[in-house]
């Protein structure tokens, strides 16, 4: 025990035995020989939920509680050595039980499993039945009460102590683990909500008060209601809340009303069944809903990162795309300086032809227009922003993406070929994403080829116009290595690559710009030399999303 933290363990000591005592004082309503015979402990729960937290150590706290409780609440009649017994019984039982639960079941406090919800009761009832069981055996040798005595009491301790850890407990281990993120998930919507489920819980406690004697029971179900629509609201914590508001409008109900104990402990043991459906209904709403928020962070994270890849891919090809650049420049900026000579010469002679000038000119402009063209394709193509939709050319948008990687095609020895039509109907979409596309295609190929050393490396990329439905189809073809059966059958799914150094996110990608645009792809061969991938899109305008 670290002595910095003993103030913070005095305190919440201190705070747990003051609670106990004061509940105890407060739920002590029938009393059979000595013997308390309340079906309902929400002091134990509280003790016991500081056990889970805080360690075995807490259930000094429990012993220490029972034995003023006898004293100072009870008034018992029973002798010390008796006194000390019970109160080493509870604190033995429920100390080691919430031990057990919590080192080596691995109980998980907040309470978001529906594992963790059953160990909780399990060790409740484990723990009530051999306390239980325990107390009966030592009131028979050592106090004098008999068989029938101990059988009146047997049951409401077992109900009560059940019902005080399957009521208090979840709910104490909840505030103090998510109390903050409660408070200030509030809102006057949420605040309304749960004055609508007050108002239903007081509304069933009130018909069955208003019921003939024994009459109430039957009408218990009511309460089923906002209990059971609370849990599946709001999870564990709106079925925590709402049977902590049921279990305490309940017993104030049943106390006014003079309710005696064999009355009171049939309403607990219906209460004991309403706990645990709404305690399970509560942890499987939570579990669902933690699924699905780690589902929903683990697709934007996966967005993000394919986001991030396409990124990437497009700056990985800036070596690539230089010399293509240069190549692309070189010859209209030839051609420009060449036409700047000649104009400078036509216009220093003494009879200057200003029409051949200005045709030269004009071819200038018209040179310069080109080279500024072409920069201004790679600078979109690096450039990261919304889909810009608008009417596709085929043969334009994929030379233009071919351009960009014959450069690194050359220099790893694989030739490029490709069959496009001329007269292909036009597509809507985003020119620059399909161009990532077909290079990503096209880079696949290239790197397959490059990895296996195969000389003779040959790419062929054919565009065709097919009906039924109307749209165009991409073919990308290799005489590369081909890819396994296994790579094969997942090659779409994000993180799989049959590259050394591959990160998997370039099919992955393709596949959801082609999606985007209402087409697909798919691998149409895998076999050595003849690996192919297509992809489809649809004739007519589409939403790119």
């Amino acid at each position: 025990m670290r002595s910095s933290n003993l103030p913070i363990q005095l305190a919440l000591g201190g705070a747990g035995l003051v609670g106990y005592v004061a509940l105890e004082w407060i739920s002590f309503f029938h009393e059979y020989k000595g013997v308390p015979i309340t079906p309902w402990n929400p002091g134990l729960g509280v003790v016991f939920a500081l056990i889970v937290l805080g360690g075995p150590r807490y259930a000094a706290v429990l012993f220490a509680g029972v034995v003023i409780a006898e004293v100072t609440v009870l008034r018992t009649s029973h002798e010390w050595p008796t006194i000390l017994a019970i109160a080493a019984i509870f604190a033995g039982v429920y100390g080691t039980l919430a031990t057990v639960a919590r080192r080596h079941l691995r109980l998980d406090v907040d309470l978001y499993h529906l594992r963790d919800v059953i160990i909780l009761l399990a060790a409740g009832a484990i723990g009530a039945t051999l306390v239980a069981l325990l107390l009966s055996t030592l009131f028979l040798f050592y106090t004098p009460l008999d068989w029938s005595d101990v059988l009146v009491a047997w049951v409401p301790l077992l109900v009560g102590d059940i019902i005080g850890i399957g009521v208090v407990t979840p709910l104490l281990l909840r505030i103090a683990r998510h109390g903050r993120e409660i408070l200030v998930g509030y809102t006057l919507a949420l605040i309304a909500e749960v004055l609508l489920y007050s108002a239903l819980i007081a509304a069933a406690l009130w018909v069955i008060a208003g019921a003939e004697p024994d009459g109430g029971f039957k009408f218990f179900y009511l309460l089923f209601v906002p209990v059971v629509v609370a849990a599946v609201r709001h999870g564990i914590d709106g079925a925590c809340i709402a049977l902590a508001f049921t279990q305490l409008g309940l017993v104030g109900v049943l106390h006014t009303f003079g309710t005696d104990a064999r009355a009171f402990t049939e309403f607990q043991t219906l209460m004991l069944v309403l706990s645990a459906t709404g305690l399970t209904v509560g942890a499987v709403v939570s579990e669902r809903q933690a699924a699905d928020r780690l589902v929903r962070a683990a697709e934007a994270q996966l967005r993000e990162k394919e986001a991030e890849a396409m990124q990437a891919a497009r700056f990985s090809l800036v070596s690539g795309m230089a010399s293509a650049l240069a190549h692309e420049i070189n010859q209209p900026m030839t051609a420009v300086r060449a036409l700047a000579r000649s104009v400078q010469h036509i216009l220093r002679a003494p009879d200057a032809d200003l029409a051949r000038a200005d045709a030269n000119l004009a071819t200038l402009i018209g040179q310069i227009d080109h080279a500024s063209g072409v920069v201004r394709r790679m600078r979109e193509f690096l450039r990261r922003g919304h889909p810009h939709v608008s009417t596709v050319e085929i043969p334009a948008m994929v030379e233009e993406a071919l351009m960009l990687v014959r450069a690194e095609a050359s220099e790893k020895r694989v030739e490029i070929e490709t069959e496009i039509g001329k007269e292909l109907p036009a597509v809507h979409g985003d020119r620059i994403q399909l161009q990532q596309v077909v290079l990503n295609l096209v880079r696949n190929a290239i790197d397959a080829i490059a990895e296996a050393g195969q000389p003779g490396g040959r790419i062929r990329v054919t565009a065709h116009h097919l009906e039924h439905p109307p749209r165009i189809e991409i073919a990308v073809r290799d005489n590369g290595p081909g890819l396994t059966a296994e790579i094969a059958d997942r090659l779409f799914a994000p993180l799989t690559t049959s590259k050394r150094e591959g990160l998997g996110l370039g099919l992955s990608i393709s596949a959801a710009i082609v999606e985007a645009h209402g087409g697909r792809v798919w691998l149409h061969s895998h076999r050595p030399g003849a690996t192919e991938f297509r992809f489809s899109l649809p004739l007519g305008p589409k939403e790119v999303h």
